[in-house]
């Protein structure tokens, strides 16, 4: 089982109405939350945790875990707000406004760990829920306590508009990425942390902390990977774009789905990963990521599309 770290919130996408009016639509959504959905929906068991409320849009948010055939087990139901996320799309990509205050994944603290089972073989986190407190530091030192015995995913996911304290956020990434078996970045948070598009160096960098994949996705221009032991190219899947959101947490969850499936989610199998098999895994988490940006909002494939 894979167990997903870190927020599901309501994102309200742009649309019109039949009239022709500007109206906002929520969907159920969040980095981590699409990680885990597409998670279920490629046929791996996956669990959620984090807080999620008890007003009507957390119900929207765990019939939709359900639905993808997410165990919802590990995750705290409470009486604090959803946090919400408004959406701007400019040519298909998004940007984000959030309202997150006292909220439900927000206000988590270590008393609210879960507990997990030996079945639990990794853990992902990832973006905006690394951010606040207490729960910023309550994911942190949960990767830290697991670290040393489960395979740990993480994706930063940085959304700039929320970072107030851009010091504090970056230290807390370079913590993380030190403790991380595999990282998945895109080019924009990698120039975020950096100021640069080095990727090469970077990952170089991060592999030489304690990571060890480091996958750089770029869009159109597919993806870069690295270990400590080669460097490849993957190209991107050629699709007609809908939108962007959920891509990068698709690919993500197809991803650790390949390499579950493969039997490579382990630390000592994934410190010697071949070539030929980070390709392969590779190859199918582009071909799930480009379902995604094929239609709108964040809807990733089921097993039985990627067939």
């Amino acid at each position: 089982m894979i167990v997903c770290c870190g927020e599901a919130l309501i994102d309200f996408l742009p649309r019109k109405s039949a009239d022709g009016a500007s109206v906002y639509q929520p969907f159920c959504g969040g980095s981590v939350y699409n990680t885990v959905i597409a998670l279920g929906r490629l046929g791996i068991k996956t669990g959620f945790f984090n807080g999620i409320s008890t007003d009507f849009f957390g119900d929207m948010l765990r019939d939709g875990l359900k639905a993808s055939n997410v165990d919802i087990s590990h995750a705290k139901v409470w009486d604090k707000p959803s946090t919400l996320a408004f959406v701007k799309l400019t040519d298909g990509h998004a940007r984000y406004s959030f309202f997150d205050d006292n909220s439900a994944g927000r206000m988590l603290t270590k008393k609210d760990w879960p507990k997990l089972a030996a079945k639990v073989q990794a853990l992902h986190f990832g973006s905006i829920s690394l951010i606040p407190e207490p729960g910023g530091s309550t994911l942190e030192a949960l990767m830290k306590r697991e670290a040393k015995t489960r395979v740990v995913s993480l994706d930063p996911n940085i959304r700039p508009g929320q970072i107030k304290d851009r010091r504090a956020h970056l230290a807390r990434l370079t913590r993380m990425i030190a403790m991380a078996d595999i990282v998945k970045i895109s080019d924009e948070d990698v120039a975020w942390m950096t100021g640069k598009s080095e990727f090469a160096k970077t990952a170089k960098k991060w592999l030489k902390s304690g990571a060890r994949i480091v996958v750089v996705t770029r869009g159109g221009d597919g993806v870069e990977a690295y270990t400590a032991n080669f460097a490849l190219h993957q190209p991107a899947v050629s699709v007609k774009v809908a939108d962007t959101v959920g891509a990068g947490d698709t690919f993500t969850a197809g991803l650790l789905a390949a390499l579950s499936k493969a039997k490579l989610l382990t630390k000592k199998k994934l410190a010697s990963i071949s070539q030929a098999d980070l390709e392969a895994a590779l190859s199918f988490a582009a071909r799930a990521a480009a379902v995604t940006v094929s239609r709108p909002g964040a809807d990733p494939p089921w097993a039985h599309e990627l067939a």
